[in-house]
């Protein structure tokens, strides 16, 4: 029950530190607000980002391993494969950031110069479109973990 408990911790850690780090993008990448620093920041921001994604998969399927419910409960439940939909469209959209923050660098450190506006307004609106699927998620979850889909 101890291991079933820091499971869960962990992957609500992760989970937590996944939303902060998206937040923070979506505060940073702004028309009014960008500039060098911002652009560095940007890139240190989804990396953390990333990684924190990376561990809300591997504690959630941790989870559906070793944890009580099991393998059978969770693989056989069509709102766990809803929840892992959402998640891998999360995780392509959020390429197309990430691309775009090591060009930006790139330009920065190479020229000084900054992205165009129609860049970040571009930018912003995919980084919000990850902020809004990653907060329907939880929705899921918690009809999963009542058994709902069974």
């Amino acid at each position: 029950m101890t291991f079933e408990a820091i499971l869960a911790y962990l992957h609500l850690l992760a989970i937590l530190t996944m939303v902060v780090f998206i937040s923070s993008e979506a505060a940073l990448c702004r028309v009014q607000w960008l500039n060098a620093a911002v652009v560095e920041r940007l890139a240190k921001v989804d990396r953390v980002y990333g990684i924190a994604a990376i561990m809300v998969l591997a504690t959630g399927v941790a989870r559906t391993v070793w944890g009580v419910k099991g393998t059978s409960w969770y693989w056989t439940n069509p709102l766990l494969h809803v929840k892992l939909t959402l998640f891998i469209i999360v995780g392509v959209i959020s390429i197309f950031p990430t691309m775009t923050y090591f060009r930006w660098r790139k330009a920065l450190r190479a020229t000084g110069a900054l992205p165009t506006e129609a860049d970040i307004q571009k930018t912003r609106k995919l980084v919000m479109v990850q902020a809004h699927l990653i907060a329907l998620i939880p929705l899921v979850a918690v009809f999963l973990a009542r058994g709902f889909g069974k």
